[in-house]
Parts: C-alpha cells; structure tokens; sequence
C-alpha cells in the first residue's frame, strides 16, 4: 500500500493526485518532482483522455512535461496500450516536431528518462547528423520520434520513417518553426497521416499567430481543448526573473562582461547571447572557461559543448539565437544579451533561460541609449526593468576580495615558514599597517595592482561620467552640449567627450571624459554662468534612441525641410536656431551677459 504524506494531499498538483504509475513517479521524485507545475497539471487528464490539445505558457513552465507525461502514462497503462506496436522494427507511435537540434535533444532526453522508466524507446532525427545511424535506430523499431521538421521530411521521403500506426503527433514551438521557415516541411508531414481522427495532436506555442491558428483548424480535431497559461495578459516574461538594463558602449562590453558575471552569476552558470557567430566566438575566448555555441559550430561538437555546460565543467556558455529557445538547463543563475534584440518575444525566451522550474534568476541586457531603445521591449514584455550603472571595478574588487581571502583560508600552513621572514619584514619596512598589507596581498592574489574608474554611462574603462546643467533650461539636442563646453573648454579637449546622451527630463545631458581630464573640465565650469558640472555617482534616466529621433525629426526627408518630430529631417525652428548660433557665436565674447542671454534663446529654441 502506498503512503501518502499529508502535504500531497493538501497539494493539488502533487503526483499523488494523477493517474501515473509507480514507476513514472518514482522516475520523477528521483529527480526532485514532487509535484507538477500548473500546465502540467492542466493538460494531464486531457491528453490522457485522448483530447487534442492547443497549450499556451510562459517559457519555463515546464511545457515539456506537458506532453512527455501523460503520452508516455497512456502508451504503457491508458487507452494507447492496447494499440501500440510492440517489437523488432515496429513503427513509432509517437512523432514529436521541433525547431531546433538542441530542443530536439533535449525532449529526447526527457523521453528517455520518463519512457525508459516504464520499457519505452525513443530516438532523435535532425540534420547535421548522419543519416545512418538514425535510419538504424528507426529499422529497429522505436516508440518515440524526436525531430526537425527538415530531417523528418527528409527519412519520410526515403520512405525510411513511416507513420502508419502513430498514435500521437506534437508540435512544440509551432511559432519558432513558422519564424524559421517550416511551414511547408510542417504542413507536408501532417498531412502524411491519411486520418487525423485516428490521431491525437497536440500543439504547444508560446504565441499563436495565424499560421499557428491554421494549422490548429485544419489538423486538430473541432473537439480540441485549449489551456492558455497567457491568455491576453500583458507579462509575457518571466516573473522569477529580475529583468536588469546596464547601458554600455560596444568597445566597453568586452571588459565589462567579465564583471558582471562576477556580481551577479552567484557562482552559477551563466549564458551570454550575442547577435553575430563572429562575436560569440570571440567573446568566448576571452572569458575564462567559456565556450561558444552556434551554427557553425559541428553538431557533435554542439552536443559535447551543451553536455558539458550541464554537468558543470565551464560555467560559461557564449551563444547565437540558435541556444535561445528550449534549453533547459539546471541552475543558470544569470543571462546577458549583449544588446537588444530585433523582437520582444526574443528577449523573452532569452530571459526565459533563466529562473526556470521554480527558480530565480537575473537577465541583464546591455544597450547603447544612442542608438538602441528598451522602452518598446518593456512595454510590449510586460517587465520593469531596473535601470542599473556597470558595476563599478571598486565593487568588483570587493566581491573578488572576499573570494580570495576564503581561498587564502586553504592554503596548507606549511608554506608559512618560508614566507615568514620575508613578510615580517615587509611589515617593519613598508610603513604599512597589517590590514593595509594583507588588503594589497589580497590584491595582487586576484590579480589587481590598481583600481581604475569606469564609465557609469558606457562601461568605459579609464573614463568618469559627468553631468551638465544649464540652470534649469531645457537641452534638446546634443549639439548644445558641444556647444556649452566649447565656452570654457579648449574645442579639441571638448570634441574629446564621448556618449553624449540627454536626461528623460531633458534638463540635462550626460557624457564621459577621461579621468585625467576631469580637474580641467570641473575647473573650467566654474567660470561658466549658469552652467553646473558634476560628476554622476547614479546615473539618471536617459531620453532613448526612439524618443530622441522623433523630437528631432531625423528621417529621410530632406535635411532643412519637412515639421520636426514626423521623420522628415531637422525642424525649421532648430535649423534656425543652429545657422543664428553659428552666426553669433563669434560676435560675442563667451560669458558676456549677451552671450548668456542669447545662450538661453537657443536652448529654448532649439
């Protein structure tokens, strides 16, 4: 008789309160299951009753036991038992399509565990793979067809994978196979089943556009049931995840990215996404036991790469969109995207990488407010991002600080007397206090002889963000900045500065400087009037590429024609007040009381 704890009875999702066998549940708590997360839960009965299903979730929910439980529970103990093909070279009664050979991968893994668990097989088909040994598991006979629409077009058209006794055929992230041109190879091999009332069709999407929708009217049955996890609600990302935003120029992301995956990985695994192969190979090798992961990449090599970021022996996987969807890893503590990327639902199933099955995580996303926007990415996700600085090298020092005064715990005390004399002597000699030496100690240990300053605004190395004010007018255009600094600059050390970005408030603008250039800006302010010069110490909310560009009116018009703000190049009134600067500018001394007067005539024209 079996024992049921209390908590599982007050636990609607627990296993307890499904019809799973012994072995399938024994299969799940060996991996930490004690219960089934809600879609899971939604879908079972249905799919074990024999209902086409239509399911909608957020990424890492855990869609895929969605299907991968109640198919493998059906096949061996519900309605299916009795019509599936047992024995050497029988055909599949089950037919999984995916986008991706690493999701393809990873469902073959769960059916392996779960259908393994109650004497189910199963295998996987996709391209870059030779065809060989997958056209050998399938003249075995096989339970269980995981695969790429391409390649299970392909072994169809062979005449190699035949589907006369299936029984179940899934579509998961029917959306991602529409973006990756699937249509027709999906379309053709639904149709390869002459009656689809004979066969339970279950597709799973994280979004249903119409071609999702067509395919739901015309290969599902009328009588198909619906579970939507996402309905019209506006959060479409994670909710366990902590959406973080760290302004960054792409010179500084190289030197940057090492730090953040210091403050925020906690240890854990870590995946940076970037948009090109070419970067995520070079990103790769220089973070410390990284590894890259895209297309060009071979597929065994991918499988190696994938095997080892699992079991832990690199913490750090640099990967293209190709890693983007699916994976399911245990343990990812951190994302960065290196920018935005083209579409919300990209950034969503990036994020979704992290926090999955339960868990909490951090996504971090770089942007360069010049030219990129994360407004529409939060508004249309659902998220509210925290509007965070790069971690400053101080801080980074601190954390590595810690690290390495833990690991200097361990080293073995037989290595004190020959160390000793030396360090008692650096202690009467070097005018320093113990602390002060243990801390540079400390310091050369990790690997750091100075603390440099860094870049609130683009991560620069070297550089210090500052802040400029004009008593309270209103700026509207970076060229106003160069223009205010040249009043009590040299115009070379003012065309030095770097990341001209305006405030959301537009009373301000932010930039950077080199750190030894900041005496001469902050004292050359001081003979400016009305101007303030700080320096930031948190940067403020910055007016974004997309708002910017709409103000000024840069479009394809021409240059002095057209209304400002409706994309047909500069405004009249700015054109007008930027040819009178021009003008002027000469006729007046620099901080005359005229020059102030009209400085504040251009602002509140510009």
């Amino acid at each position: 008789m079996e024992v049921v704890d209390d908590d599982e009875i007050e636990n609607p999702y627990s296993l307890s309160n499904f019809r799973l066998s012994k072995p399938l549940k024994d299969a799940l708590i060996s991996k930490g299951i004690k219960a089934l997360f809600p879609i899971q839960a939604m879908t079972f009965n249905d799919v074990f009753d024999g209902c086409d299903l239509v399911g909608r979730a957020r990424t890492g929910q855990g869609k895929t036991l969605a299907f991968v439980l109640p198919i493998v529970e059906s096949l061996v103990n519900g309605r299916t038992k009795a019509l599936r093909k047992t024995g050497h070279g029988r055909l599949p009664s089950v037919l999984v399509l995916l986008p991706t050979r690493e999701l393809a991968t990873q469902v073959l893994a769960d059916f392996q565990v779960y259908g393994g668990a109650v004497g189910l097989s199963a295998c996987s088909v996709y391209g870059g793979a030779p065809f060989h040994s997958q056209i050998s598991s399938l003249n075995r006979g096989v339970d269980i067809v995981v695969g790429t629409p391409g390649r299970v077009k392909d072994l169809l058209e062979k005449g190699v994978l035949k589907l006369g006794s299936l029984l179940f055929r899934v579509l998961d992230e029917a959306d991602e196979m529409l973006k990756m041109g699937f249509m027709d190879d999906v379309k053709l091999i639904l149709e390869k089943v002459d009656d689809f009332n004979k066969v339970q069709t279950l597709l799973f999407s994280a979004t249903l556009p119409n071609w999702v929708k067509e395919i739901s009217r015309t290969f599902l049955k009328p009588a198909k049931k619906t579970i939507d996890l996402v309905s019209d609600q506006k959060m479409k990302a994670s909710t366990s995840v902590r959406h973080i935003v760290i302004p960054c120029s792409s010179s500084a992301m190289a030197d940057l990215i090492p730090d953040i995956i210091r403050c925020y990985a906690s240890g854990g695994r870590s995946i940076v996404f970037t948009e090109t192969k070419e970067f995520a190979s070079r990103l790769s090798g220089l973070l410390t036991g990284a590894r890259p992961l895209h297309g060009d990449i071979q597929q065994t090599q991918r499988e190696v790469t994938l095997k080892g970021f699992r079991s832990g022996k690199f913490m750090t996987l640099v990967a293209t969109n190709v890693a983007a969807r699916g994976l399911d890893i245990n343990d990812v503590q951190l994302i960065i995207q290196c920018e935005p990327p083209r579409d919300v639902e990209a950034y969503i199933h990036r994020s979704g990488r992290t926090g999955r099955a339960g868990n909490t995580g951090i996504a971090v996303m770089l942007y360069d407010p010049k030219k990129a926007s994360v407004n529409k990415i939060e508004r249309d996700s659902g998220v509210k991002f925290e509007h965070l600085s790069a971690p400053q090298p101080a801080d980074v020092a601190k954390a590595v600080g810690v690290e390495t005064a833990e690991a200097i715990t361990q080293i073995s005390n037989s290595v004190i007397p020959s160390f000793k004399d030396a360090a008692e002597e650096l202690l009467s000699t070097s005018g320093l206090s113990a602390v002060e030496i243990i801390a540079k100690a400390l310091a050369k240990a990790a690997g750091y002889s100075d603390i440099k300053e860094r870049s609130l605004l683009t991560g620069m190395e070297g550089c210090v963000t500052l802040l400029l004010e004009v008593g309270g007018k209103e700026i509207y255009n970076p060229t106003f900045v160069y223009t205010m600094l040249k009043r009590f600059l040299p115009e070379q050390k003012a065309n030095e500065v770097m990341g001209v970005a305006l405030t959301a408030d537009k009373r301000g603008a932010v930039f950077d400087v080199q750190a030894d250039d900041l005496e001469t800006f902050l004292v050359g302010s001081e003979s400016a009037t009305g101007v303030s010069l700080d320096v930031v110490k948190t940067l403020p909310p910055l007016e974004e590429r997309d708002m910017f560009r709409g103000r000024q009116g840069y479009g394809g018009g021409s240059r002095f024609g057209g209304r400002g703000g409706r994309g047909g190049g500069y405004s009249d009134r700015s054109t007008a007040a930027l040819i009178t600067s021009a003008m002027l500018r000469p006729i007046l001394s620099p901080f005359s009381p005229e020059n102030q007067i009209f400085n504040e005539f251009v602002i509140e024209t510009g």
